[in-house]
């Protein structure tokens, strides 16, 4: 089977998708499908915000931004496969795997979209604070669609809101919370994605102090005079 092909599936018919996952119908296939497709995405989207400073750039960021989320992933999903088991879950792992993988998937093509988008402000606009500051603001927005579809189908999967079902629905709701600042932190660790002009190559950048939101309050006040 076409990797893509389970990706369009998804994205077109998205709770016949969730009925194969909660069925566990073909979960390997998906998960290796899902895994190429949305990484393939990814990759070219850090190519993208790579060519800022281009060079070797451009290749440590289109393999840095899969990493990114991927690791992210392996990080917090185990807290939630083993406090929704303590608290009723008969799901299997590899439905939470599906699962998680539907959503990073949702968020590389949302990604893949606005490439023209980078392309274009990174012609056009010279300033590292401005093109920074668009890519957060585009990485927020598709991170936020793909962790509320993931939200929604946990919800459905795991059937309406009962007594029995309240605090495994605040659970899901904290888990997508501790998603979010796990990798916005993570991006900062692996930094820089974009890289610098007139600075050399660098895969990482060796000073681990500060914060990813230390830094967007800062390219804010920089664009505004500050």
């Amino acid at each position: 089977m076409n990797h893509f092909s389970v990706l369009i599936r998804l994205l077109r018919d998205r709770r016949k998708f969730l009925d194969e996952i909660r069925s566990e119908i073909k979960l390997e296939t998906k998960i290796v499908s899902l895994l190429i497709a949305s990484s393939f995405f990814l990759a070219v989207y850090g190519a993208i915000i790579g060519a800022y400073s281009g060079g070797l750039q451009i290749i440590s960021s289109a393999i840095k931004l899969p990493a990114l989320y991927l690791i992210a992933l392996i990080i917090c999903l185990p807290t939630l496969y083993f406090f929704d088991i303590l608290f009723g879950s008969q799901l299997g792992f590899k439905q939470y795997l599906t699962m998680a993988l539907t959503s990073v998937s949702v968020i590389s093509v949302l990604l893949f979209s606005f490439a023209p988008v980078v392309l274009f402000f990174l012609i056009s606009v010279q300033g590292y604070d401005f093109f920074l500051l668009l890519n957060v603001l585009i990485m927020a927005i598709t991170g936020a669609v793909g962790i509320r579809l993931f939200y929604q189908g946990m919800r459905e999967i795991v059937g309406p809101e009962t007594n029995d079902q309240t605090l495994r629905h605040r659970l899901l709701k904290g888990w997508v919370i501790l998603y979010g600042l796990v990798g916005s932190q993570l991006g900062w660790t692996l930094r820089p994605f974009f890289g610098a002009q007139g600075q050399s190559f660098q895969i990482f950048r060796p000073e681990i102090n500060g914060n990813f939101y230390a830094k967007v309050i800062e390219s804010i006040g920089t664009m505004l005079g500050f």
